[in-house]
């Protein structure tokens, strides 16, 4: 399948100053943040991985191509790069690289789900004030959170978010994808926030990585997107979303935040080969804009790239334009739509009017034309290049509960495991 990116070629005039948007729009010359997977080694195998992570890649990054890559954000005087994986901290160099890139003046906002945060780390962190972490929880109870992340790892994060409220750490965050089956714990969520002193981070379910097997089951039902709304509208600025919701924004008021697709025009990903994508959320060669490695490494991707301009050029409403709420939704998101097979200049598979809906039940049910991410890294012994025949049939989450007494298989073709090193006793 490929992607069509449809673009007005008549320059947008406005009346008056140009809104942010309205740059933002056009593409920056600097990505505000960038997400950044150091790596796609991971001790959980939660069902729902945008990036499909578990099994290390032996092409990684190297310590000095990382620190290349931070001095390259230095100068384009990036903001701050969102790192994640994989589990970032199972990278031996994990703690070199975050101190050199806020050294180097590069804030980090990185996601873990708890396994390395120790006391000692915590405190190590808590000292650092251009770092940010993100605990990963997908349910505030540990039924729902372990049916999609593993057995264990609500515990594994809890003790996570307590070492760091007893370092001091304020306002760390506690980064929930939202499913059908943790909407109605939204006040739970809130109050585990309180709890720590932590802040709540809202993000949207996307069907990327593994997350396309799991989608239909576990994004959540159209009552449930009202009672989202409804309660982020009623909790403000108290609760982050990172702009996940603007497709909601149909419903009345627009969200805080940006409200418009970023993807290649204000963020970007850099995977753990060094490949750019325009969207953390789009890991397919349909939107790989690039490799650091080449020559002019990340800057010339961002600034160069024929795909990034094709993003940044005006794009028209397509099906939507005759919406009344198109200026609010913009459409929705890229990868949402591409990765259910949607056009990209149609509706988001999930749009609160219905049309995602009945554009789904419009698509061809053939799911083998379904596009697939590229590349899959999880804990299993078959490649996705040796595997045949159409995209597998959901995967029932209940599946996905690890026996406690069986090892998880080897991480990379050198037998490595993500947590080579790390001795269970320093967490306590």
């Amino acid at each position: 399948m490929t992607a069509q990116l449809t673009a007005e070629r008549q320059p947008t005039t406005h009346q008056g100053p140009m809104r942010l948007v309205d740059h933002f729009e056009s593409g920056l010359d600097a990505p505000i943040c960038l997400t950044w997977e150091l790596t796609y080694a991971c001790n959980l195998a939660c069902v729902h991985c945008l990036s499909a992570s578990g099994r290390r890649d032996p092409r990684e990054l190297s310590t000095d191509e990382c620190k290349a890559i931070i001095d390259e954000l230095e100068r384009m005087q990036v903001f701050y790069v969102n790192i994640g994986g994989g589990e970032p901290t199972v990278r031996g160099d994990f703690w070199e690289l975050l101190d050199y890139a806020t050294a180097h003046h590069v804030g980090v906002k990185f996601s873990t789900n708890g396994v390395k945060i120790t006391r000692r780390a915590a405190e190590r962190l808590a000292a650092n004030d251009y770092v940010d972490v993100q605990i990963s929880l997908d349910g505030a109870t540990a039924d729902v959170n372990d049916a999609v992340r593993g057995g264990r790892s609500y515990d594994m994060a809890l003790r996570a978010m307590q070492n760091l409220s007893d370092a001091g750490m304020s306002d760390f965050k506690i980064s929930v994808v939202c499913t059908r089956q943790n909407i109605p714990q939204l006040d739970e969520f809130k109050a585990l926030a309180d709890r720590y002193g932590a802040q709540l981070r809202l993000t949207r379910l996307r069907p990327s990585g593994r997350a396309v097997d799991v989608w239909d089951e576990l994004h959540p039902t159209q009552e449930q997107q009202r009672e989202l709304y409804d309660w982020l509208v009623a909790h403000g600025e108290n609760v982050l979303t990172g702009d996940s919701f603007f497709h909601l924004s149909a419903y009345g008021q627009a969200l805080p935040g940006l409200n418009l697709c970023g993807a290649g025009r204000v963020v970007c990903l850099i995977d753990p080969v060094g490949d750019v994508y325009a969207c953390p959320f789009a890991i397919h060669d349909e939107f790989l804009a690039g490799n650091v490695r080449d020559p002019g490494g990340f800057e010339r991707v961002w600034r160069k790239s024929e795909l990034f301009g094709r993003l940044r050029t005006p794009q028209h409403g397509g099906a939507c334009s005759s919406c009344q709420f198109y200026d609010s939704c913009k459409g929705g998101c890229m990868a949402a739509k591409f990765f259910t097979g949607l056009p990209l200049d149609g509706p988001d598979p999930e749009c609160v009017r219905g049309f995602g809906e009945d554009a789904l039940r419009r698509r061809a049910d053939d799911d083998a034309a379904l596009p697939r991410p590229t590349g899959d890294h999880s804990h299993r012994t078959t490649p996705p290049s040796a595997r045949q025949g159409p995209r597998p049939g959901p995967v029932p989450i209940t599946l996905v509960r690890r026996r406690e007494d069986v090892a998880a298989p080897p991480v990379s073709a050198c037998q490595e495991s993500p947590l080579a090193g790390f001795e269970p006793s320093e967490a306590r």
